[in-house]
């Protein structure tokens, strides 16, 4: 296997809450592409990067104020293709010298474009971009383009954008004033497409077969002769890195289970059962769950429960680092979101939010560097990869789930094996039921919470006083949003059931129905 360099296609970010879905489109072509905030894109960067096209991303600012974001305005003079979105549009019209102006109709949502005259933008899509056909599509945007660079001509229009989109077709420049990345511009991703094989020649030769083996040469690259050791959960993330640099380096990896007692039923077993039997991998089960739930006594706090968890599993690996004779990297589920939000110009979301996902930051006492073979990849692709590994589809497929394990589902209350068990019982029953209903791949999250709360309920002759419990399923694409999953009562009144009669301890079940905002997906 050889790996190839596949096409590039080089997204400048202004700053737009939708710029990720740009790349999700691009790579859904076949098409690799990367996000690059502005103020870190030159002339330079551009031709080191060497793109066959660049898309200018929306942005929340306005080309009317001082010192807001452009592009290089050499960009425009090395003959790539340009297509700019949304104020992607407007900075490269303003540095080409057009006009942009506030206007009083502005368009935020649905909006209509009347598609005017033909370009390449539009070429090789369906009917809904002939000239005389009207397109829906997503606008967000209160400035507006009125007088055009030499050289453009229109070819959409909208209520509230006369120059709605527009082409250059010589130096193949094109700007729409809407957002074809989003679901409410139903036919956008035929133009990314047209923009990135019929504009840019891009030959959509970017797959998981062609990842993996460029994949495996740069880690092989990277590590050389040193030794690796890898952090194995059984989610997918850390299940697929592992996979990857077994495949790369070989013996030259140790991966360490620790299995800190916060773990859903039978997953350790898994885990063990696939990389030791099935792929053969040096592979260290550590039992630390004493130490963990040592530390974690009388705690209920929920940040200091992630930052004891952090902190010990950080220092497990120290351990079992020295046991091995010491080892030169560590290996790191990072995912192409959690880089772009590392770097983005604006800052990115709050750093509390998730604190016990260590991007990027280890201690220094540890003297050791980081492979992080997925940073390119969105989660999706991560699944697609896992499959392409060989990876069990149960494994691969499975929802996400928190490196503080079942601790963030025990909310208000300290840590115990008691509670542990109730809640790992409570979680099995609920996820076999899913599984039986074939719902599994519809939900994107779906778990149970041990409530801090004992309510009274009567079996048998008999009065209790016992835990309540909610179940969360959650739909969502990316996991920044989402809606709870509408089950039947009838699925409800059963799963409820079962956990009553089968798990002791539990004599009521919730439903929680709360989406994403104002709710997070997790509770803790």
């Amino acid at each position: 296997m050889t790996a190839q360099t596949p096409d590039r296609i080089l997204i400048i970010d202004f700053g737009s809450q939708v710029t990720q879905l740009i790349a999700r489109r691009v790579r859904e072509i076949g098409v690799y592409c990367e996000i690059h905030p502005f103020n870190k894109v030159s002339e330079a960067s551009i031709k080191a990067f060497a793109p066959k096209g660049v898309i200018l991303s929306g942005g929340p600012a306005s080309v009317l104020d001082i010192d807001t974001p452009r592009a290089p305005d050499a960009l425009f003079t090395m003959g790539l293709p340009v297509l700019g979105i949304c104020y992607g549009e407007q900075t490269m019209v303003a540095q080409l010298g057009g006009k942009v102006e506030s206007h009083d109709h502005r368009e935020f949502g649905r909006a209509f474009v009347d598609v005017k005259d033909s370009c390449a933008l539009f070429a090789g899509t369906t009917d809904k971009w002939k000239a005389g056909a009207r397109e829906q599509v997503w606008m967000s945007h209160g400035d507006r383009v009125v007088s055009l660079p030499p050289g453009f001509k229109v070819v959409g229009t909208s209520e509230g954008a006369p120059f709605a989109a527009i082409a250059d077709e010589a130096r193949k420049f094109y700007g729409v004033q809407f957002h074809p990345e989003v679901v409410h511009t139903p036919h956008g991703k035929e133009l990314y497409r047209q923009f990135v094989l019929g504009i840019c020649g891009c030959t959509g030769n970017w797959t998981m077969g062609a990842f993996r083996a460029q994949a495996v040469d740069a880690i092989r690259k990277q590590v050389g002769k040193g030794k690796v050791i890898c952090g194995l959960s059984g989610g997918v993330d850390s299940s697929v890195v592992a996979a990857l640099i077994h495949e790369a380096i070989g013996d030259q990896l140790t991966c360490v289970l620790v299995d800190h007692g916060l773990m859903r039923m039978g997953e350790t077993e898994q885990v063990v059962k696939v990389f030791r039997d099935r792929f053969n991998v040096r592979l260290i089960a550590r039992d630390a769950s004493d130490m963990f739930l040592g530390k974690l006594a009388g705690e209920i706090d929920p940040e200091k429960k992630r930052k004891t968890i952090g902190a010990t599993f950080i220092d497990v690996f120290e351990e079992e680092a020295k046991k091995i004779g010491g080892a030169d990297f560590l290996a790191q589920g990072t995912l192409y979101p959690d880089v772009i939000e590392s770097v983005s110009f604006h800052g990115g979301p709050s750093v509390t939010i998730k604190s016990h996902h260590n991007v990027g930051g280890l201690p220094a006492r540890m003297n050791m560097k980081l492979v992080e073979p997925l940073r390119e990849l969105f989660k999706d692709e991560v699944r697609e990869l896992g499959r392409e590994l060989g990876l069990p589809e149960e494994m691969v497929g499975r929802h996400p789930f928190p490196g503080p394990g079942l601790a963030i589902r025990i909310p208000g209350q300290e840590i115990t094996r008691e509670r542990l068990d109730i809640l790992r019982k409570t979680d099995a029953i609920y996820l076999e039921e899913i599984r039986n209903a074939g719902l599994y791949d519809a939900i994107w999250q779906a778990f149970a919470v041990l409530l801090p709360v004992r309510t009274v309920g009567v079996m048998g002759d008999g009065r209790t006083y016992d835990y309540a419990v909610a179940l969360r399923a959650v739909t969502s694409t990316d996991g920044m949003t989402a809606d709870f999953y509408p089950y039947d009562m009838t699925f409800l009144g059963r799963v409820a059931n079962r956990i009553i009669n089968e798990v002791k301890g539990v004599n009521r079940v919730t439903y929680d129905v709360t989406s994403k905002p104002p709710g997070t997906i997790e509770w803790e």
